[in-house]
């Protein structure tokens, strides 16, 4: 099977890439490079990229391929809100463009990483796929849409599935910081705290980047008729929901001297939900999730200190997304569009 996968060269991608090839799958990416800066240790695999910006992909770039794992994104909030004119340009209209060409192209499979962010404040009770809308950032609004969009392209030879991500945590070549777990850990490595940017009661659901691959996985494989226009809140189990608070009271556990702590002006989030997994547990042939939080928590708390992180690193750009795009934009090898004035590194 020949796969494409886009945002390969980003914090899940560059892993997928390598989890991929193992399984026997010939590999393509297609990335601008953004965060070619931003190795974690080690760099990402060396394969065939298609350097083309996500918003000019034509039906013959995607020729040849059997399937799509479109990973390319604003890849959190805070990026999102850099212009959310590109969160809906890049996120939704370019996605939905993407999804069409490859449709056009033959291509037969088309996995969409979506979010469980498109629940956004959701209530007390657990949220399954036929669970309510209600986002709270262009972010998540830009999924939605996108899975609304996609799935009226759904016929006999084109399969979309729709892969609801959990909050995402674990070790990546391209680290990133601006995501919780992987934040407090880092904090607490680097500081002595764990720092808490909120209040620390919202509710999140949360998942390492391996199960996310895990599921990607499974789709390419899965019968037509298992994932053919169909969602999945994707995680481990209902036990991995927690509160943000029992997050930092963990890493306290596993991190040694270190202490909680909040961060100037943390309060209440309105990002507040609870998933259930049921679905992809005993509906995705093939899939099964293998990692807990203590667990990612542990890993995390391995590689930083066998990388020698300090807190210089820790708070310079590398590991945070607009911090980096905005070091891009000054330095002119991007412009306001988020688009390559001169070829990547």
């Amino acid at each position: 099977m020949n796969v494409l996968v886009t945002g390969h060269l980003g914090y899940i991608g560059v892993e997928m890439v390598s989890v991929f090839r193992a399984a026997g799958f010939e590999v393509v990416g297609l990335d601008t490079g953004l965060f070619d800066e931003c190795d974690f240790v080690s760099p990402p695999d060396d394969i065939e990229t298609l350097s083309i910006d996500l918003r000019d992909v034509k039906p013959t770039d995607l020729a040849g391929f059997d399937a799509v794992a479109h990973l390319g994104a604003l890849s959190n909030d805070p990026l999102g809100n850099l212009n959310s004119s590109l969160t809906y340009d890049i996120n939704l209209h370019a996605s939905v463009r993407l999804a069409e060409a490859a449709k056009a192209a033959g291509v037969g499979r088309f996995l969409f990483s979506s979010s469980c962010s498109l629940y956004g404040a959701g209530g007390h009770g657990f949220l399954d796929e036929e669970s309510a809308f209600n986002p709270v950032t262009a972010y998540g609004e830009s999924k939605v849409r996108v899975e609304q969009a996609v799935s009226k392209l759904a016929d006999g030879s084109f399969t979309p599935v729709y892969l609801r991500n959990a909050t995402a945590y674990g070790v990546s070549r391209r680290l990133r910081a601006d995501i919780v777990v992987n934040s407090l850990v880092g904090h607490a490595v680097t500081t002595g705290k764990v720092l808490l940017q909120s209040d620390g009661t919202p509710w999140r659901p949360l998942v390492h980047i391996r199960d996310i691959i895990a599921a990607f996985q499974a789709c390419l494989t899965a019968p037509v008729e298992a994932i053919w226009d169909q969602a999945f809140n994707v995680g481990k189990d209902n036990s991995e929901n927690y509160r943000i608070r029992e997050v930092a009271e963990m890493v306290r556990d596993v991190v040694p001297n270190c202490e909680l702590a909040f961060a100037p002006g943390a309060s209440g989030d309105t990002r507040d939900y609870r998933v259930d997994f049921t679905k992809i547990a005993t509906k995705l042939p093939g899939f099964h999730a293998e990692w807990t939080l203590r667990r990612g928590i542990e890993e995390l708390y391995e590689a930083y200190s066998s990388a020698g992180l300090t807190e210089e690193d820790w708070k310079g750009p590398r590991y945070y997304r607009l911090p980096t795009v905005r070091g891009l934009q000054e330095r002119g090898l991007i412009d306001q569009n988020l688009r390559r004035t001169t070829p990547g590194p």
